[in-house]
């Protein structure tokens, strides 16, 4: 007889694994754009093109992907995202113009856009309601984890070999090897041999989500609040964090002069911190709900804890000492990660898991639409206005989510499951 087992840890290793390789291959240009900028001598309104181009299509993938995987299944929809965003990955060495950058961008967001509904589907699949936040929190840190990463090491890389094609090419072995092991160890929990019968009846103590398992679809979605509300959730944060991967590097190099090789330490902090802050507000809202709070009180609370904590980023423009710039930006984004954290666990908290790649889906698409228009404006003011601009976005990155979270409250007052 199988001794108790703990193999959802395992695959939740997987999904951070999976999302800290997405978020390094995402954050490569960002990190090299100052020195790619230079070399090819692009506009700011061509660098907003090649991230508008990218936001597009993450828009609109994320509407086909989302069903894709609840139609095919979290194992081969993720398997089929990791290779896809890869080999774009590579294509960015290839490319000598801001046209060429704009394709492989294109590409890469076709592959990513599967990366969050599959890692939120496998969540639901592998975790009961009360750990999900947590879960969730500790696979999302991958972002952090990619972005802590990309500007330590691409810079040391790109300068060692005096080639900045090597900060898109060497993560190329890493996806194989993680696209070997899912593979191999990625199956429903009732379906896994790695899974005790004890830890199967903890996955499944909900006990209200496995009885009707037909597919959905738009037209089961849309009607819902909960999806408006998680889809206007996602529209007003994703943006922000866009800002700070597209442009944070950027930023620090016009406002205080740093480097391809100083960029790295400052890059180490904001999301070392964002990363720790975003897991504590996970397992808050999971300790909140754990305690005796309602799911509904519980789940606010922990929003508004993280919304609280981004406001002070309204004030790095203004400021002139770097490394208070520098800890306002850590707390933003450690509010950010903890809002991604609940709002992905908010999709589960109401949809069943049949139907939570779709939900994920349709809120990414929603995010990636409000970064298209981030994007464009972002470069469009930049190159118009010049440094001063970044004034606007940092005033919207404190507000927004305080904004996102009265919208969420308005459309869903009381959070409680549905069924479709």
């Amino acid at each position: 007889m199988k001794t108790k087992s703990n193999f959802r840890w395992t695959i939740l290793g997987l999904l951070f694994i999976a999302t800290t390789i997405l978020y390094i291959d995402r954050s490569a240009l960002g990190i090299l754009a100052p020195t790619l900028q230079k070399n090819m001598n692009w506009t700011e309104a061509q660098y907003g093109y090649i991230n508008t181009v990218f936001m597009i299509a993450y828009a609109l993938c994320f509407l086909v992907m989302g069903s894709l995987i609840d139609k095919f299944g979290t194992r081969k929809g993720y398997l089929f995202s990791i290779c896809i965003w890869s080999l774009a990955t590579l294509g960015h060495a290839f490319a000598r113009t801001w046209v060429g950058f704009a394709v492989a961008r294109f590409t890469m967001a076709v592959g990513q856009s599967g990366n969050f509904p599959s890692a939120i589907k496998a969540v639901a699949e592998w975790f009961p309601k009360k750990d999900r936040a947590l879960a969730v929190g500790i696979f999302n840190g991958g972002a952090n984890m990619g972005t802590i990463l990309a500007p330590l090491i691409i810079p040391t890389l790109v300068l060692s070999f005096d080639n900045w094609r090597v900060g898109f090419i060497w993560t190329i072995p890493i996806s194989a090897i993680w696209a070997l092991l899912w593979f191999k160890y990625f199956r429903r929990p009732e379906q896994s041999s790695n899974v005790s019968g004890e830890e199967l009846q903890y996955i499944n103590s909900d006990g209200d989500e496995n009885g009707n398992l037909a597919k959905v679809g738009w037209r089961d979605i849309l009607p819902q609040r909960g999806a408006w509300a998680i889809a206007l959730a996602k529209f007003m944060a994703d943006p922000i964090w866009w800002f700070y991967i597209f442009w944070g590097a950027k930023f620090l190099n016009e406002k205080f002069g740093l480097n391809l090789k100083e960029i790295g330490l400052p890059f180490f902090i904001i999301y070392l911190a964002s990363w720790a802050l975003g897991i504590l507000f996970g397992w808050f809202s999971s300790k909140l709900i754990k305690a005796g709070f309602s799911l509904n009180k519980g789940r606010k609370l922990g929003m508004l804890s993280c919304a609280l904590f981004a406001v002070p980023v309204a004030f790095v423009p203004h400021t002139n000492n770097m490394w208070l710039a520098v800890g306002l930006i850590a707390l933003a984004a450690g509010g950010h990660c903890g809002w991604s954290a609940n709002v992905f666990s908010l999709m589960s908290d109401i949809f069943p898991k049949k139907a939570t790649a779709t939900v994920a889906g349709f809120g990414g698409f929603s995010g990636a639409v409000g970064g298209v228009i981030a994007a464009f404006s972002v470069g469009k003011i930049l190159q118009n206005v010049g440094i001063t601009g970044y004034t606007i976005p940092f005033a919207i990155a404190g507000c927004g989510y305080l904004i996102a979270l009265l919208l969420i409250h308005l459309l869903v007052p009381r959070i409680k499951s549905i069924d479709i």
